[in-house]
C-alpha cells in the first residue's frame, strides 16, 4: 500500500527544512512536528494541513495545502519575518524533492501572515503552500 501524499509530503518537508543552514542557523534547528513543553523559541512547526482529491484522465492526484508556522519572542516583527523568509526560500518552487510512493508535481508558497499572539509577547508567522502529487 502507498503512503498517504500528506504524511509522506509532511516528512520531506521537516527533513528539508532541517537539512537547510539559512533555517537551521535562525531556530537553531528547533524544527518540530509535535512542540515539546517549554520548547526555546524561536521556532518552526508543522501546522495543520488539508488534501483535496485532484483527479485528471488517468491521473490520481491531491492538491495539499500546508501550514508552517513560525514562532518568535524578539521584540516586533523581524525575527519572525527573517525565519519565515528562509522557510519560504527553502521550500518554494524546488524542484530537488522526491517522494518515495508518490510523485511531487510542485510545491509552491503562495501566502504569509505574520501577526502577533493574544499573549502581546510572541510573533507568529503562518507561511502557507501548496503542493500537487500524483498519486499511484
Amino acid at each position: 500500500m502507498a503512503t498517504d501524499p500528506d504524511l509522506e509530503l509532511q516528512g520531506l518537508i521537516v527533513q528539508r527544512l532541517k537539512a537547510d543552514p539559512d533555517v537551521t542557523a535562525l531556530v537553531n534547528g528547533r524544527v518540530f512536528d509535535s512542540v515539546p513543553s517549554g520548547a526555546a523559541f524561536p521556532y518552526v512547526s508543522y501546522g495543520p494541513t488539508s488534501t483535496e482529491e485532484d483527479d485528471a484522465d488517468c491521473i490520481k492526484g491531491a492538491s495539499i495545502y500546508v501550514q508552517l508556522d513560525v514562532w518568535s519572542r524578539d521584540v516586533g516583527f523581524p525575527e519572525a519575518k527573517r525565519i519565515s523568509s528562509a522557510v519560504r526560500e527553502c521550500l518554494h518552487d524546488v524542484d530537488d524533492l522526491t517522494l518515495t510512493d508518490n510523485a511531487l508535481v510542485f510545491l509552491n508558497h503562495y501566502q504569509t501572515q505574520t501577526m502577533r499572539d493574544p499573549d502581546g509577547l510572541t510573533s507568529h508567522a503562518a507561511v502557507l503552500f501548496q503542493a500537487f502529487i500524483e498519486r499511484p
